[in-house]
């Protein structure tokens, strides 16, 4: 599926990448194409809607959903060469004019004014993450999407007042040799 779906939208996204990684940046590691059908049908993502993809490396979430959602994508990758990877997918990747590219730390990123919601899957530390949902604070209804999230992320998300939970789509039938971690978790800013 992974190749298949690559091929249909045009990319190449496959593969774990942790060349530039530390103890603040995480691997690059892609979204299973499964989970983002099963994000895809909630209806909790619009054609209206412009989500940040946190630590976005090659594009394979932004490119998938703004093809199969048709919202716009903003991808967030601090490592120039994903950046650059993500930018040559553009080039040739259907729904690429609703999705575009920041080379830049995440905590550094003014968050967009039009933003509706932000995705994460794992970019980064939860010292970075704070950083963000405070930026965030003020973004009344703003969707927070987490795959695969830490114990960490989870610990901090439910001890913030001003987010609540909105969701949790269970993806443990999705994957081989799942954990009780395989779930997109669904937040709102209230």
């Amino acid at each position: 599926m992974e190749l298949d779906l690559d091929n249909l939208l045009k990319i190449k996204t496959k593969g774990r990448d942790d060349s530039q990684s530390n103890y603040q940046n995480f691997p690059y590691e892609p979204t299973p194409y499964e989970v983002l059908e099963r994000l895809s049908s909630t209806g909790y993502i619009k054609k209206s809607d412009v989500i940040i993809d946190f630590g976005s490396g090659k594009g394979r979430v932004d490119f998938y959903l703004s093809y199969q959602l048709k919202c716009h994508m903003i991808g967030i990758e601090y490592d120039k060469r994903l950046y650059e990877m993500a930018n040559i997918n553009k080039e040739t990747a259907k729904s690429s004019s609703r999705v575009r590219f920041i080379n830049i730390n995440a905590n550094d990123y003014e968050i967009d004014s039009n933003a509706t919601g932000a995705y994460f899957f794992n970019p980064f530390s939860v010292n970075i993450l704070e950083k963000i949902i405070i930026k965030l604070k003020e973004k009344k209804n703003f969707k927070l999407f987490f795959y695969y999230p830490s114990d960490k992320y989870i610990d901090f998300l439910n001890g913030c007042d001003f987010i609540k939970l909105v969701d949790k789509i269970d993806c443990v039938d999705l994957i081989v040799n799942p954990n009780e971690r395989e779930c997109v978790l669904f937040y709102e800013i209230i």
